[in-house]
């Protein structure tokens, strides 16, 4: 019986991008026909904001990556299939936001992620 693994990408490049606010980075990470999920206090589960293909999740994330925030990645896991972090972030007059994301994997790229997200009022 031969047995094949397969290493956990190397995902060092999305967490700078993400923690640079860089969401050429970030967006890179994402397969053409990519969805991104996004459930949060504006779109609950019933009616989430749904992104689809690399054009629309790269206006979210340059639009994301350009406000006055800082954003910090804890909690990551990453198996070669599947990505998982929490994302800590902060605007520049104090308000919290916290991100919760997984994702599926293939061929090191991004093609399905649902985050959760929650901020200070």
């Amino acid at each position: 019986m031969t047995t094949i693994t397969t290493a956990a990408p190397d995902v060092s490049s999305l967490v700078q991008g993400i923690e640079g606010r860089d969401g050429r980075a970030v967006a890179a990470w994402y397969a053409p026909d990519a969805t991104l999920t996004v459930v949060d206090r504006n779109h609950p589960p019933s009616q989430p904001q749904v992104f689809t293909g690399t054009a629309q999740i790269a206006a979210l994330l340059t639009d994301v990556c350009s406000r006055e925030m800082t954003h910090e990645v804890r909690d990551l896991v990453v198996t070669p299939d599947r990505l998982a972090f929490t994302e800590h972030c902060t605007y520049a007059d104090g308000t919290k936001v916290l991100c919760g994301t997984v994702a599926t994997l293939s061929h090191g790229l991004i093609t399905q992620q649902t985050a959760l997200q929650v901020w200070d009022e």
